[in-house]
């Protein structure tokens, strides 16, 4: 009978937020179309390591499994992706697991993304809704802006660009772009634009737009293949305007 074909992981570990991290090493055997979430299913019901030792489960996020969620986002190889979507045939062997340290690792390959949603608060990444209107009078959406929109709304708060983007970090004060991006769509909304002065005017404050480096990292981690930079750089210039409608304001 011929070997069964495995497929070796070299895992990150860390038992808490405070703990340092470890390596650990498992074989999944492998059949097609098996992706990374998949085989750390296959580690969690018999986590055995190469050298036959019994060990707790690898601990990971995961919800949606398609790609919209954005919650197993981890290094992959060392490149922050999505594990659902990312196919073992793709990925060279041995596959490098590891946490995404621009975050607070919980536990394993667990982080804590709460940041992100602090971000959002900050840039107001919501619409002021104050009752309801009949279809004839309710806003329109701009068609023009209406495909830029809905590109932008694709965004799963992963964290992928903030991962790869360098200007976040302990060096930085940077919200990084998702969050920031995410002004942009907000602004762009019928009733949204109404709430823009606030959201550019906190894109001034530390760690706003400009602590954007312009590594154009982020853009090419985007698992939605969102085009950020183009953003960021029309969320620049909107932000200059702002700046000085507060001067002449005054």
């Amino acid at each position: 009978m011929a070997e069964q074909k495995t497929v070796r992981f070299i895992i990150e570990r860390q038992d808490g937020p405070k703990d340092k991290p470890y390596t650990q090493e498992f074989d999944v055997p492998y059949r097609p179309g098996l992706n990374v979430v998949a085989a750390l299913m296959e580690i969690q019901k018999n986590p055995v390591t190469v050298s036959g030792e019994k060990v707790a489960p690898v601990v990971w996020e995961c919800n949606c499994l398609e790609k919209v969620c954005g919650a197993c986002m981890m290094v992959i190889n060392g490149k922050a992706r999505q594990a659902c979507c990312s196919l073992i045939d793709k990925l060279e062997q041995p596959i490098h697991l590891a946490p995404a340290r621009t975050f607070p690792v919980i536990r394993d390959l667990l982080i804590d993304r709460s940041v992100m949603f602090e971000s959002l608060q900050r840039i107001q990444g919501w619409v002021e809704v104050d009752g309801t209107w009949e279809v004839k009078d309710a806003p329109i959406q701009n068609p023009y802006t209406a495909q830029t929109a809905y590109e932008i709304s694709h965004c799963m708060t992963c964290g992928c660009c903030l991962e790869a983007c360098p200007n976040v970090g302990p060096q930085s004060d940077f919200i990084g772009p998702a969050p920031t991006v995410q002004a942009y769509l907000f602004n762009l909304h019928p009733l949204g634009k109404f709430d823009a002065p606030k959201r550019l005017n906190a894109l001034m404050e530390k760690g706003g737009i400009t602590s954007c480096g312009n590594s154009q990292n982020c853009v090419e981690v985007c698992p939605k293949k969102i085009k950020l930079t183009t953003y960021l750089a029309q969320l620049n210039r909107d932000v200059n305007k702002q700046a000085l409608r507060n001067i002449f304001n005054h």
